[in-house]
């Protein structure tokens, strides 16, 4: 059975803001239905021109552009409340394709009605135009770790923002979660080589900052391990979800 949007349990994250209740009703009016995927189905492909926009209810997957010999760049990691389509909503056509990593179930709003939902409703248009600026900003924080930070730092500072939305998302235990992403979404998602960011998370394992291994994450020092990334470890801002 489908979920309710009154009961959405991404409702109950630190991590999100609260929504009225007349405006869940809204946003319940807006999605169509859900979609639950395997692990490995792309969702969106690049180029595509989709009728759906998401949000990720459960499970993780990846956002990625593929270049034309075939190289990957992994853009980020999509975690619950992530928003996926608004490329498509807003320039027609996909400029990235998207991937489950895990099975997920994904919340679907027809886009068809995107623009009157936007207009009609401009508090919730204005949740969506906040998580695009949020993209647009880490985006430039990865340009700056891609170009400016060490091998070192720069997965030191992945891992560190996969933790942190993971305590935010509740998906910590005991300084554990689950993280079922492949050495090799890491390395193309920071222009490393496979054999590169294996002897780094190898270093870093072995200074007991942070250990990941078969799909378990372990930070056993989370402020260290922020020194080490050249970031700040604090709780994050909350956020709007759809």
């Amino acid at each position: 059975m489908a979920t309710h949007c009154e009961n959405c349990p991404l409702h109950k994250s630190a991590l999100f803001t609260e929504v009225p209740l007349a405006e869940r009703r809204v946003t319940q009016k807006f999605k169509s239905g859900e979609l639950m995927v395997d692990p490995g189905t792309p969702v969106l492909s690049e180029g595509s021109n989709t009728p759906q926009l998401f949000t990720a209810l459960r499970g993780m997957g990846l956002r990625y552009t593929t270049l034309p010999n075939g190289e990957r760049q992994v853009i980020n990691f999509i975690l619950p409340g992530d928003f996926i389509g608004l490329q498509a909503g807003v320039m027609g056509e996909m400029q990235h394709s998207v991937e489950a990593t895990t099975a997920m179930t994904l919340c679907v709003f027809d886009r068809a009605e995107f623009f009157n939902f936007f207009k009609n409703n401009p508090s919730r248009g204005f949740d969506i135009t906040w998580l695009a600026a949020v993209e647009e900003h880490f985006l430039g924080d990865t340009l700056a770790t891609v170009g400016r930070r060490t091998a070192t730092e720069g997965i030191a500072w992945a891992l560190l923002k996969l933790y942190q939305r993971g305590e935010a998302l509740s998906l910590v235990r005991e300084q554990r979660m689950s993280l079922p992403f492949r050495q090799q979404d890491l390395a193309d998602a920071l222009g490393l080589s496979l054999v590169h960011t294996n002897k780094t998370l190898a270093k870093l394992r072995e200074r007991q900052l942070v250990s990941w291994m078969d799909g378990v994450l372990h930070v056993s020092d989370p402020e260290q391990l922020a020194a080490v990334a050249l970031a700040e470890y604090k709780p994050l801002p909350k956020r709007p979800f759809l």
